[in-house]
């Protein structure tokens, strides 16, 4: 593996952490050290580790046989789930998030037979549709109008001025990978009504945020787009994801009809992500404990920034429920360019010092909590943070 490495995010310097075994919310490195594992898997590992419910649904889908080649009733179950959760008139399973949107923006260009599509400054949607800092050089070519997060006026004059071409707008409901940054209810309400206006499909990827509320965030918020995307932890832990959302749009992709759009992948509807993920959603992250997790998530976040401000030091904790992520800023943070002038080097630091303190989160800040942790760990990770403020306090005022 270039580098020995894989997966880009889980690089660290001066090495990364080299994962042993886990067991609930704690994970082991090689060198025999465990830490209180905030990470969460970057918000997929909601079950914590090991579940035994999982555990026990995983094998049950391995008896069942994994690779069947044909439709099944267990793909049907967990559709059904799926759909009426989120509020879906159809679904299709993908194998990720990446995947997921991709199939999205593809629908949205073949119903409206347009080409652009607009994601925000800063926005994540996978490993082929990156924007943070501007365009990954190994993004999918699409044609992108480029909107600004939380942006009323900017971003709809944008839309104005693309709409004959624009296919569809793209974005979180709060940004994850881009710093856990709400977007305001202003921005989306016009990002709806300039949408329906003009005919673009709106597009909420919420493969983070969907576990922010039992029917994801947008049924939190009261604002439905036309297509959600899901993935991370809704397939209970294994590879998923999803797209779905208005009949008239997904069902360009039914088999029977003549002008049926294609949609191929060999584990679209594996035994193991349908099984494990319907006990998952079922059995586990049910709308009590979803609720339950989020009110944690709000206090842990709550009492952080009552350290910041205790301490009068330039950090903050934004997010919602249960996705934190600390930077190294004060006053309003609104969109990512608010950020662009915060110090990398603290958030490495923060990283670092939280490590030695037996916390792992992730190297920008970012932490997702999961059904294992308890209110006894967000107080390990307070103190924690506090051990890091008493350290570091010459750099952070």
């Amino acid at each position: 593996m270039p580098g020995g490495n894989t997966r880009t995010v889980l690089f660290t310097a001066p090495f990364p952490i080299r994962a042993e075994k886990a067991s609930g919310a704690h994970i082991t490195d090689i060198d025999g050290h465990t830490y209180l594992d905030l990470l969460g898997e970057y918000s997929a590992g909601i079950y914590g580790h090991s579940h035994p419910r999982i555990l026990a649904a995983a094998q049950d889908a391995l008896t069942m046989g994994l690779n069947l080649g044909a439709h099944h009733g267990r793909e049907v179950a967990l559709a059904e789930v799926v759909t009426q959760r989120f509020k879906l008139d159809l679904v299709r399973f993908t194998n990720s998030g990446t995947e997921a949107n991709m199939m999205a923006l593809a629908a949205a260009r073949c119903f409206t037979k347009r080409r652009k599509i607009m994601p925000m400054h800063g926005g994540y949607h996978g490993g082929t549709l990156y924007f943070s800092h501007g365009a990954s050089p190994v993004n999918a070519p699409f044609e992108c109008v480029m909107g600004h997060y939380n942006g009323v006026e900017e971003t709809r004059a944008l839309i104005a001025e693309h709409a004959n071409d624009l296919a569809a707008v793209i974005l979180e409901p709060m940004l994850g990978g881009g710093g856990c940054i709400p977007a305001s209810p202003d921005f989306l309400t016009m990002l709806r009504e300039e949408t329906n206006k003009r005919g673009i499909v709106l597009i909420f990827d919420e493969v983070m945020t969907s576990r922010l509320h039992p029917g994801g965030l947008s049924a939190k918020l009261g604002l439905e787009p036309d297509l959600k995307t899901l993935g991370k932890y809704v397939g209970g832990g294994m590879s998923f994801g999803a797209f779905g959302g208005r009949r008239d749009i997904m069902s360009l992709f039914d088999p029977t009809r003549p002008d049926a759009l294609p949609h191929a992948g060999t584990f679209n509807n594996n035994t193991l992500t349908m099984t494990v993920g319907h006990v998952a959603m079922t059995e586990i992250y049910t709308p009590e404990a979803c609720a339950a997790l989020n009110q944690r998530g709000d206090a842990l976040r709550d009492n952080l920034n009552d350290l910041f401000m205790r301490y009068q030091v330039k950090m903050r904790a934004m997010g919602q429920g249960s996705m934190i992520t600390i930077h190294p800023a004060s006053g309003e943070v609104n969109s990512p360019g608010d950020l662009e002038n915060a110090d990398k080097r603290l958030r490495q630091l923060l990283f670092l010092d939280l490590l030695e303190h037996g916390v792992y989160i992730a190297e920008r800040g970012f932490m997702a909590l999961s059904l294992m942790v308890t209110d006894d760990d967000c107080l390990r990770v307070v103190n924690g943070v506090e051990t890091f403020i008493q350290r570091r306090r010459e750099l952070l005022v």
